[in-house]
C-alpha cells in the first residue's frame, strides 16, 4: 500500500510503502496499523497528516490500553459521509466500537480535555463509537455537529 503523509514540520508530502499489518507512519508502539486506518476502504493509496496520527498516539497513550479503530480513511463515494468529511482527508478516526459506554465516554472525555483533536463528536450523534478529527475548519455539517470550543460555552 502507498501511504502519503503531509509532514507539517517540513511542509512536505512523504511517501511510504507498507503492508496492511504494518504500523502507520508516525504511529507510536504500533498503536495504529495500516489495516485499522484503512478500514473498509478499497484504496491502495491512503493519505493523512502527521498531526492526526500524533493526536491518535497521544489519545491512546493517555487512555493506557488499546483502542479499537473502526476506520479513519475513506475515499469519496466509499461510505455515506457528506462531501466534506474529514475521513476523505485522512484526518478523522471512528474508534471504540464495541467497547462499553463507560470506556467510550472516558476516551471521548480524554480527547476533549486534552485538546489533541479539534473536533470530538457528541455522544448523542455517535452513541456506539467515538468520532474525533483534526480539522482546521468548521465541521462539515455545522447544523448537526458542535465544535469543542462551542460545546464548552
Amino acid at each position: 500500500m502507498r501511504i502519503l503523509v503531509y509532514n507539517h514540520l517540513t511542509n512536505k508530502m512523504e511517501k511510504y510503502d507498507r503492508n496492511l499489518n504494518d504500523p502507520m507512519p508516525y504511529s507510536k508502539d504500533r498503536y495504529l496499523t495500516v489495516k485499522e486506518f484503512r478500514g473498509s476502504s478499497k484504496s491502495d493509496v491512503l493519505w493523512t497528516d502527521r498531526r492526526a496520527i500524533e493526536a491518535f498516539n497521544k489519545l491512546r497513550n493517555l487512555y493506557g490500553k488499546p483502542i479499537k479503530v473502526g476506520y479513519a480513511f475513506k475515499r469519496i463515494g466509499e461510505g455515506g459521509h457528506a462531501g466534506m468529511s474529514q475521513h476523505y482527508a485522512g484526518q478523522a478516526f471512528d474508534i471504540a466500537q464495541g467497547m462499553p459506554k463507560l470506556e467510550r465516554d472516558k476516551i471521548r472525555n480524554l480527547a476533549i480535555k486534552n485538546k489533541m483533536f479539534t473536533y470530538v463528536e457528541p455522544a448523542s450523534l455517535t452513541p456506539t463509537w467515538v468520532h474525533v478529527d483534526k480539522r482546521d475548519k468548521n465541521p462539515a455539517c455545522p447544523t448537526r455537529r458542535v465544535s469543542i470550543s462551542k460545546a464548552r460555552q
